[in-house]
């Protein structure tokens, strides 16, 4: 598949590092950058073209003419758009992505078809950052919260405790704790090593614990692997930029939030969208300002701001003067796992965050969603079965006669809006949306001709 990539950033080039590790992919980065360009092309197997990404000129350089997807990165959703334009009107390129920051354009009904802007899909990283804390927020304990099939199932990532009432215990009794629920482990990762569990397979403290489960039956199956903790009420928001305040607007209605904004014009600014929240002027490293606002009697501490080391700093800091919790916005991916491992409780990503949304319509097959987790080693999928037994590889067997690549399992069905867990005796059948988790992303051409229906399908 050609894969055009507008934009070096650092989205454009998380893109870029994932999509060129798949061997069935062509990826092209332009920029206006030469020289973060060539360091791009140093490290990973990609064309780079120099350019102004809307420029029809460039874009012909950069192979649009029979490129299949368009992805438009920059930081400008004035250019994004405009070369999603560009790359129809010109081109014909059959898939456009693009970008979107502001929340006017991502609410303007009838902005984004074929007869006027020519976006196929908007994808908005504060949005979906936004959307990725306030999950985490409403389920305190997790480190990952996804949702798949329109949120009926969730995939949650805990880490076990000792208090967990199945840690020590086989993984095969659970359905023994919880007998009228619907979820399964779905993957363990201990001391940094994934593992598919088994029925005997034993959980112990510190193993991070991926379970996916009815949305209804999280909470209880959070508690079989951690104590559960106290609903969060108090929040302090570090930084009064986009996500700051699309975080505060979603917060606010049912929890007491403070958000701190170092420019005073931006913090009026902010103050008068909001409409229960309290704006602070100040700066969130300001030890004595935390103080003052009783930083030890708050629930989660979030540092969103645009500096990565103010917000690992401003975190710390919290930390040590008694917040219960901290999450800091990470940008360098090599940053995440450090700061995980000191008192930062939670490192939020918005590279790894977005590229999901990408992943989802590059992959072959009909995959409808995509979380990449652990720094992109790891994935969760949802595709749709489709065809008969005749046309599918899927359809019609059971789950312990598909040939899985290894590192790969089937965890849940949804069928006709019914949450269904994976057995090794279930049956998969037309339009079943199957929820995977694969532990090796290397293995992913393999499961995706898994869901790719003969010739003779239309």
């Amino acid at each position: 598949m050609k894969i055009l990539i507008l934009g070096a950033g650092q989205v454009g080039s998380s893109a870029a590092y994932h999509l060129s590790r798949e061997e069935a992919n062509d990826v092209t980065v332009v920029d206006t950058r030469a020289d973060v360009l060539r360091e791009l092309q140093d490290r990973l197997d990609i064309r780079t073209v120099v350019g102004h990404a809307a420029s029809p000129d460039v874009l012909d350089r950069a192979g649009a003419n029979d490129a299949d997807i368009v992805v438009a990165l920059t930081d400008t959703d004035e250019t994004n758009m405009v070369a999603c334009q560009v790359a129809y009107t010109l081109f014909h390129t059959p898939t456009k992505i693009a970008r979107i920051r502001s929340a006017d354009y991502m609410s303007a009904k009838g902005l984004f078809t074929q007869d006027a802007i020519p976006v196929d899909v908007r994808i908005s990283p504060e949005q979906l950052v936004c959307q990725y804390v306030e999950q985490l927020i409403l389920y305190p304990g997790a480190s990952h919260v996804l949702d798949f099939a329109d949120g009926r199932v969730r995939l949650v990532g805990v880490r076990a405790d000792r208090d967990g009432l199945l840690v020590g215990q086989r993984i095969a009794t659970l359905k023994e704790h919880l007998p009228n629920t619907e979820g399964r482990i779905a993957a363990i990762y201990r001391k940094g090593k994934a593992m598919l569990p088994e029925g005997d397979t034993v959980i112990q403290e510190d193993d991070e614990v991926f379970f996916i489960a009815d949305r209804k039956d999280i909470r209880v199956f959070m508690s079989e692997i951690r104590r559960l903790e106290d609903p969060v009420r108090r929040v302090v928001i570090a930084g009064g930029g986009n996500i700051g305040v699309r975080l505060a607007l979603a917060l606010e209605q049912t929890n007491q939030v403070k958000i701190i904004e170092r420019d005073p014009k931006r913090a009026r600014y902010i103050s008068e969208q909001l409409n229960k929240a309290i704006v602070l002027v100040g700066d969130a490293a300001d030890e004595e300002l935390l103080i003052e606002e009783n930083i030890d009697n708050v629930d989660v501490f979030c540092a969103i701001t645009n500096s990565e080391e103010a917000n690992i700093l401003s975190s710390m800091l919290a930390k040590r003067l008694g917040s219960h919790k901290v999450m800091a916005l990470i940008n360098r991916a090599s940053y995440v796992d450090l700061v995980e491992a000191g008192s930062i409780d939670i490192a939020i990503s918005p590279q790894q965050i977005t590229i999901g949304s990408l992943l989802a319509h590059v992959r072959r097959g009909d995959v409808v969603k995509v979380h990449s987790l652990r720094r992109g080693a790891a994935e969760a999928i949802e595709a749709i079965a489709h065809g008969d037994e005749r046309e599918s590889k899927v359809v019609g067997r059971k789950i312990e006669d598909i040939d899985l690549p290894k590192g790969a399992a089937i965890v849940t069905l949804v069928r006709e809006g019914q949450v269904i867990i994976a057995h090794h005796d279930t049956i998969i059948q037309t339009d079943d949306h199957v929820i995977m988790f694969l532990t090796d992303r290397r293995k992913i051409e393999n499961l995706e001709k898994l869901f790719q229906v003969g010739v003779s399908f239309i």
